[in-house]
């Protein structure tokens, strides 16, 4: 700091606002030219929606990575990139015709939202700590480029075309940015850097800091704040015009002055946060919002109050002025929180400003994605235009509430004299040991006084954890073959795609949940990722009640499925902890085994909750089903509304029934260690063949039944293989912990070629109707073989890293022992997620492989010789590596 002008602060700042501020302009872009554009392509509220959030879906994804870069790279460079490319996608904008492609290009423009991270990171580093709050606060005025969008743009498009707008926008932001080049410098500690040669911390050093929850409390506040503030300023010109019935220049221009309140106070914001306390200031930002969002969520009503002397009629609504007034003093109060969120990140994160306000302006920013789209399909659902801000209360409550008991239980443990003071909420005075600083499962009187109890209870919560993510990964398998007879018009290629999709995202994600166990801990993470079921199955209720919903959001609510399929990775990781070498083998099974029943209970359950209005008036009217001559009503919402009480109920046991341990803590960089184990990429080959048969079969079972034998309704039988695959898996762990986990697989796969060519010989052919019944039969042996060989395979993997660690420390005493077991531990329990992450790929590729076979044959067998052939590679590798006598790690 001593090193630095006050000019120098002026020009970082002041160029770094206005390039911020054009940037923003550029990002809300849609919320003006979008209105012409759901015009001219005949959009519904939802495609509008989707249209409007897909930049603040860009580029609040690319925070974190940009926020990142500025840190590594400079963030003067960095803005550059940020803005020129941005400008690029802008123009391009204007030589689209298709709906697609406006998707595609809105991804590229959204890159403009992205500067917010690197501008953070960029002018933090030119001013002291007592000066960031003020600092921060000013840059966020750049804010108030949505008013200049919503002020300046209606005029030029009324004039000139929506084409004009998105040319001259895309002109100033490159103007900007060779004026913010040639204005400013480095920041003063990338030149200290560069000068005595220390290279940057490495992309998975900068991301340690985001293992604190702190960071992910501090995200939710900025997504109600600046989420719902973005979100706002996209939705505002939409609801005047459509509750109100303003033109589109009046819209566009109250809009505008809400965007200005809502930006210009940010600076005031950031002075207070460094006057009286960041978190004074949020907690007056929660309750003011909470206050507003209540009175803006009731509708217009109109009440007969049967008198004495008659009826008495009134109305409740609130008028334009009251409403401005409101939305006002929110978008006021918003600004604040928006600076003391920020006001937080430097204090706490002096280092890793970019990352963690990246990860921070992430979430935010998915808010400014995902609220415009919620309230379009909220207002598709309810017809109720104020059901926005019903769900705005709602969020601002729960964030106040958190960050009150966060408060609160940090105080008492600080300050322990606090707990005597006062009594209330005694629970948070004390809280419960949920972190196990002492675990050692494999001494004997440890672990039958204290241990088992522990252990089992912990697993005992994480198979209804489990289950429930097996069934929200699976509802599409379900869903798909209904949505054509409720009068979705969608090919049959195109729902296997939404029938493979939550494959292939559950797959990706459980290379990441692999190693969050012990970065997270158990409990945290098992309470994060079954909460995070809530979105999907949340989404999935309102999504099909309209067969008008675009068919690029029912993609990304099947991707969004694969939060389902990334839990298994983790809690299956998290119980390898509890148990001791000889039970794990039976601990891992029951995971698995009754968690995989969440695949067949949802395709028992769906069946029969979506034939009844379960919940009532609050689950929406139902749907005409029509097949043929037959018609019914069904409720085909209730499959994702269904689990989310569950999901509730389950992710508070979690956070309150489970433990972490803290021995089992480490790194993303020392579990890495595996991607240079043989074994690793062998147990994944061996895991694909039997979780990824299992998965796949059961994502894939319910269509193909119904395209080879169309005279059988597949939800009678579809829920049967899952379900035996699941119940048997736990007896293919404990036939491993007897006989050997390499002579069950091994078997256990020539078993599973047997079974595959039975299904062939069972299905229609040219000329031959098939036999239905065989072909169950045969699939029900198929699903049984894939549950024992899942039961085997997992019991393989701890076994052959323990005696790989216990050879190489053979002989280098007690210490190096002791060491080798923890090691092979935090190994075993990694390869364990990220083998169940390769073989969940299987989820994908099989329906796919289904798909693409008929599609090319007419019939799906090529596909069924291509795992014959897959399962004999299997069966090579186990003899060769595992099962023969002179194997090199038999197990």
């Amino acid at each position: 700091m001593s090193d630095i002008n006050s000019s120098q602060q002026k020009r970082a700042l002041t160029a770094s606002t206005v390039a911020f501020t054009t940037c923003f302009a550029v990002w809300t872009i849609f919320s003006i030219i979008g209105l012409q554009i759901q015009k001219d392509l005949h959009l519904s509220e939802t495609e509008f929606g989707l249209l409007v959030g897909t930049p603040i879906l860009s580029g609040s994804l690319i925070r974190l990575m940009l926020g990142i870069w500025s840190d590594q790279y400079g963030g003067r460079i960095v803005y550059l990139m940020v803005m020129v490319t941005a400008a690029i996608a802008t123009f391009l904008l204007t030589t689209v015709e298709t709906y697609t492609m406006f998707l595609v290009t809105a991804l590229g423009i959204g890159i403009a939202g992205g500067s917010f991270a690197v501008g953070i990171a960029y002018v933090s580093r030119w001013f002291p700590k007592e000066k960031q709050g003020t600092a921060l606060g000013i840059f966020g005025l750049g804010n108030v480029g949505a008013a200049v969008t919503k002020f300046v743009a209606p005029f030029v498009m009324v004039a000139f075309g929506w084409h004009a707008v998105a040319q001259i926008w895309a002109a100033v932001l490159l103007l900007m940015a060779a004026v913010f080049w040639f204005v400013t410098d480095d920041e003063p500690m990338l030149k200290q850097r560069r000068e005595s040669g220390v290279k940057p911390e490495s992309f998975l050093k900068q991301l340690e800091p985001l293992k604190d929850m702190r960071v992910w409390r501090f995200s939710l506040y900025y997504f109600c704040v600046f989420g719902a503030f973005v979100a706002l300023a996209l939705w505002l010109p939409r609801y005047l015009v459509g509750a109100y019935g303003f033109d589109i220049k009046s819209a566009g221009m109250l809009a505008a002055a809400y965007s200005i309140f809502a930006s210009l106070f940010r600076a005031l914001g950031g002075w207070l946060s460094d006057r009286y306390g960041a978190r004074l200031l949020m907690y007056w930002t929660f309750i003011v919002a909470s206050i507003c969002t209540f009175f803006l969520s009731y509708p217009p009503t109109d009440y007969i109050v049967h008198g004495s002397k008659g009826d008495i009629a009134f109305s409740l609504a609130i008028q334009p002025m009251g409403f401005i007034f409101l939305v006002s003093v929110l978008g006021l109060f918003m600004s604040f929180g928006k600076a003391a969120v920020y006001k937080h990140i430097p204090v706490y994160y002096p280092d890793n400003v970019g990352a963690v306000g990246g990860a921070v302006g992430m979430v935010g920013g998915l808010g400014g994605f995902l609220l415009p789209l919620t309230f379009g399909m909220l207002n598709d659902l309810t017809g109720i235009w104020s059901s926005c801000f019903m769900l705005l209360f709602v969020l601002m409550t729960i964030a106040l509430s958190w960050m009150h008991f966060s408060i609160v239980r940090m105080e008492r443990r600080v300050v322990p004299e606090l707990a005597k003071i006062s009594k209330d909420l005694h629970e948070l005075s004390h809280p419960a040991p949920l972190v196990l600083t002492d675990w050692n499962p494999e001494d004997q009187n440890f672990w039958e006084k204290t241990g088992k109890r522990i252990a089992a209870r912990n697993l005992w919560i994480s198979i209804p954890a489990l289950l429930l993510a097996f069934a929200v990964w699976m509802v599409w398998s379900v869903v798909v073959i209904n949505l054509p007879s409720i009068g979705f018009k969608y090919t049959t290629n195109e729902l296997f795609w939404l029938a493979a999709l939550p494959g292939l995202s559950g797959a990706t994600l459980r290379i990441f949940y692999s190693f969050m166990v012990p970065i997270f801990g158990g409990r945290r993470w098992t309470t994060i990722s079954t909460a995070s079921l809530l979105l999907p199955s949340l989404w999935i209720g309102f999504a099909v009640q309209n067969p008008e919903t675009p068919y690029v959001l029912m993609v990304v609510l099947a991707l969004l499925c694969g939060f389902g399929g990334g839990n298994f990775a983790s809690s299956m990781a998290n119980i390898s902890f509890f148990y001791p070498q000889s039970q794990k083998g039976t601990a891992l099974g029951l995971n698995a085994g009754l968690g995989n029943l969440g695949v067949s209970t949802v395709q028992f359950v769906v069946p029969l909750v979506i034939a009844a209005g379960v919940f009532g008036s609050l689950g929406g009217e139902p749907q005409e089903w029509v097949k043929g001559a037959v018609t019914k009503s069904i409720w085909l919402q209730n499959a994702g509304f269904i689990w989310v009480p569950f999901i509730i109920a389950t992710s508070i046991a979690a956070w309150f029934g489970m433990n972490d341990i803290a021995s089992a803590k480490a790194s993303f960089k020392e579990q890495a260690i595996i991607f240079k184990r043989k074994h690793n990429w062998l147990m994944c080959w061996l895991y694909t063949g039997t979780f990824g048969s299992f998965i796949g079969y059961a994502a894939g079972f319910p269509m193909l039944i119904k395209i080879l034998f169309p005279d059988i309704n597949p939800t009678q039988y579809a829920f049967l293989g899952p379900l035996v695959g699941a119940l048997i898996r736990p007896v293919g762990g404990w036939l491993a912990d007897k006989l050997g986990g390499a002579q069950v697989t091994l078997w256990n796969f020539v078993i599973m070629i047997c079974a595959v060519f039975g299904v062939l010989h069972f299905m229609p052919s040219s000329g031959n109707p098939g036999d239905f019944w065989g072909f169950l039969a045969m699939f029900m042996l198929l699903f049984i073989t894939t549950g024992i060989g899942n039961g085997s395979t997992f019991r393989m993997i701890p076994v052959i890293f323990m005696t790989e660690r216990l050879c190489a420390a053979k002989g280098q005493g007690e210490e190096a022992i002791a060491k080798a077991k923890k090691d092979a531990a935090k190994e075993a329990a990694a390869v364990l997620g990220f083998s169940s992450a390769i073989a969940a790929y299987g989820a994908f590729f099989i329906p796919k492989s289904y798909g693409t076979a008929i599609s090319m044959t007419g019939t799906p067998d090529a596909a069924l010789y291509c795992f014959i052939a897959f399962y004999l590679a299997c069966i090579g590798i186990t003899w060769w590596n595992y099962a023969r006598k002179t194997a090199a790690m038999p197990c």
